[in-house]
């Protein structure tokens, strides 16, 4: 059993931790591309516990950097954005998107050194929509990971974003847990929800699946699974993604593609990317999954604002008590708080910003989770005696991960079933990135 000193190594990511440095050598979502104009405002970032500026240059460059100017340390997040770089207003030096000084404004020409002053600066990407940050060794990076949900055309995607107060892991293990579906989100449902062709009806019949895993190479794969009728079997197949990306089971198998990335701001701040392609109003789905605005976004949020933690803050939280309310949830809903989002909110931040592993006690139902922490706890050890971190250096493997549910004759292996799935299905899907 893992044990709180297991969870002080995957949990605490900042520089020179034994996690922190593993979870440098592989690019991470750092923002929506939106959220940065040309010569527009700089943006406060918070990473793996580093503080961070991220602003568009004239040219359209992102560039992400410590806030620090190398000068005197003043915050470049009050600095001008214009003319290809960003200029401190303390000295008036100037950086552009890699780092490089461009001008010692305040220094005469006969001494100036700009070529010996660089900004600490990581490499950026875009794509469909979202803004990627690579930590690591910058002489060295890998290709961009080949997640299906992030090479579907943006203008068909749904990129969603919300803050969660507490460790990634933490967050990261509730999409884990598919058994809770039938509790939290939809305790108070029955058979009549749901119409005859939505196969998600045996999930209220059955609230115990049992379950089968299996290690792969981009993770973990689990397929929860119940009787469908004589001779069937319903099942929900996700995954768990190195390091830190989700794909869990919330719609028909080849109807959506789904991926979601628990990136640590910091040891007890997470941000969820939340990626997603449905097909259509997703034919015949009546219960869980028939409401898209709880599903895909669309939630209750804080005005921004520009401090380390100000982006991206649901409305309903833990300073309202998620806006319980108690008679809705005594004679309509489960929870009494509305939204699926912030009913798994309520309940991963209500466990403390770190769980105490020493006290809980995992069931059957937890096996995904088990599977996670110790494919996770292994990666890093052997990371510290010197191995690549998984699929650091394999991203394409990626695409071979699909989730979804679906009915299938009894008796079949999970993985058969899962390879037969991804074969029928993959053509479905408008790709704007093609995979490598």
């Amino acid at each position: 059993m893992a044990s709180n000193k297991d969870r002080d190594l995957l949990a605490h990511v900042g520089p020179g931790t034994p996690m922190g440095s593993m979870l440098r050598q592989y690019w991470m979502p750092a923002a929506k591309s939106a959220e940065f104009k040309a010569d527009g405002d700089p943006v406060r970032l918070k990473l793996l516990g580093e503080e961070l500026i991220g602003f568009r240059d004239s040219q359209g460059r992102v560039g992400v950097m410590d806030h620090r100017c190398p000068h005197r340390c003043a915050s470049l997040f009050f600095g001008r954005n214009e003319e290809g770089g960003l200029r401190c207003v303390y000295h008036g030096w100037k950086f552009d998107v890699e780092g490089n000084c461009l001008d010692m404004a305040n220094v005469p020409p006969h001494q100036d050194f700009k070529h010996k002053v660089h900004a600490k600066a990581y490499k950026t990407a875009e794509r469909n929509g979202l803004v990627w940050v690579f930590m690591g060794d910058q002489a060295n990076v890998p290709a961009l990971p080949q997640i299906e949900a992030t090479l579907v055309a943006e203008s068909d995607n749904n990129i969603d974003m919300f803050l969660r107060e507490c460790n990634w892991l933490q967050a990261l293990e509730g999409d884990l847990d598919t058994s809770h579906i039938g509790f939290l989100h939809g305790g108070h449902r029955k058979e009549d929800h749901y119409s005859k062709e939505d196969v998600a009806r045996y999930g209220v019949l059955r609230r115990d699946p049992e379950y089968a895993l299996a290690e792969t190479p981009w993770g973990a794969t689990y397929g929860a699974y119940r009787p469908a009728g004589e001779g069937k079997t319903y099942w929900r197949i996700g995954h768990f993604m190195f390091p830190f990306w989700s794909i869990t089971p919330s719609a028909p198998f080849g109807l959506q593609v789904y991926a979601r990335a628990w990136v640590p701001i910091d040891d007890h701040h997470t941000m969820s990317f939340r990626i997603v392609w449905r097909e259509g109003r997703l034919r015949g789905i009546t219960g869980e999954g028939a409401n898209a605005d709880a599903i895909l976004g669309n939630l209750g949020r804080l005005p921004h604002t520009t401090d380390w933690f100000g982006r991206y803050r649901l409305a309903a939280n833990k300073d309202n008590d998620y806006l319980i309310n108690r008679t809705v949830q005594r004679d309509k809903t489960y929870t009494g708080i509305e939204g699926i989002s912030e009913q798994d909110q309520m309940v991963t931040e209500s466990m403390g910003p770190l769980t105490d592993w020493d006290f809980e006690h995992l069931a059957p139902s937890d096996r995904m989770i088990t599977t996670a922490r110790r494919r996770l706890l292994g990666a890093l050890k052997s990371f510290q005696q010197g191995a690549r971190p998984p699929m650091a250096d394999t991203p394409d493997v990626y695409y071979q991960a699909r989730g979804g549910y679906f009915e299938a004759p009894e008796g079949v292996d999970m993985m058969t079933l899962y390879d037969q799935k991804v074969a029928e299905t993959r053509q479905t899907i408008p790709y704007a990135v093609a995979a490598e």
